[in-house]
């Protein structure tokens, strides 16, 4: 059961409206539901999906318990960079989910890998998540390193924690960059207009740095390298089109407009280095530029 105080900022938020924003897994018609259903109270009493809350008021929500999904190991292809007894790493190609979620119960990196590794993933992140010690985007390609035991994904995670990991991405950007290189230190916390997304600057965000430098410039794009000081949810692309160079295809925080008909946004994730859990020795991995984004280099090279 979760409760809370109406802030000033909700206040005159419909109920169902309010509720779904909230709580991000929930759809407006979910929402609706459970409001009927008298899941969800304002000050211990059951509204309408239409009422208006005011500030002060109690909002009481009971959650359904989340449905159990049973992860399938699935014989899907992997691009694999390397692996031993400790770490895999794979070449993650555009499309692909990391692990399964609502909505993603198949298809996923984790099904690949449960389906390739058998019984040695690691445990810590639960069934969901065996392995996986860290995200990338559905349509960010790229390297990606998945742990086998739980002493790996212990390293791993440490390193990650204390930013020594090296990753670097390749990125095609809205507009012409002016600067050569440059950092963007904003903190990133979720868009209180949008729970989905998150937002660039906002007080009381996470720490978020990113460092970037231009390889070359187009007459309504620019070729970037980012290089990630720490790992937030969607950093280079929010923190980018805080800069007002939104990534090309990133319809979530640039422009509706598609010309170029991405499948969302131009993000590769090039290359990935650490200390491997066993000796300490510093491995590093880098991952070709898939074939869209070197065809769509072409193009802009050719109208430059």
């Amino acid at each position: 059961m979760e409760q809370l105080i109406i802030q000033e900022e909700l206040s005159g938020k419909r109920l169902d409206q309010l509720v779904s924003f909230l709580f991000p897994s929930l759809t407006r018609a979910h929402a609706q539901k459970l409001i009927k259903e008298g899941a969800v109270l304002v000050n211990e009493k059951p509204r309408k999906p239409a009422y208006a809350v005011t500030t002060g008021e109690l909002l009481t929500v009971e959650l359904p318990e989340p449905e159990e999904l049973e992860v399938l190991p699935e014989d899907i292809p992997l691009d694999i960079l390397y692996e031993d007894s400790d770490v895999i790493l794979v070449n993650k190609p555009k499309g692909m989910v990391v692990h399964p979620a609502a909505g993603h119960a198949s298809g996923t990196l984790v099904n690949a890998l449960l389906y390739h590794c058998k019984d040695s993933l690691s445990g810590i992140n639960g069934i969901l998540r065996p392995g996986i010690v860290h995200r990338i985007d559905k349509d960010t390609t790229g390297v990606i390193i998945a742990c086998k035991n739980d002493r790996a994904h212990q390293c791993i995670a440490a390193q990650l924690k204390e930013h020594s990991i090296t990753r670097q991405y390749l990125a095609l950007a809205q507009g012409v960059i002016r600067e050569d290189e440059g950092t963007v230190d904003a903190p990133l916390g979720r868009d209180p207009e949008n729970r989905k997304k998150m937002k660039s600057g906002l007080p009381g965000g996470k720490h978020a740095v990113t460092h970037f430098r231009v390889l070359e410039r187009f007459s309504a794009a620019s070729y970037i390298s980012c290089r990630l000081e720490t790992g937030r949810t969607h950093q280079i692309r929010v923190h980018l089109a805080s800069l007002g160079h939104p990534l090309l295809g990133d319809t979530v925080y640039g422009s509706q407009k598609n010309p170029y008909h991405l499948e969302g946004q131009c993000l590769h994730a090039a290359v990935l280095g650490f200390r491997h859990p066993a000796d300490g020795r510093y491995l590093e991995f880098a991952a070709p530029l898939p074939d869209y984004f070197e065809e769509l280099l072409c193009k802009l090279r050719k109208k430059a």
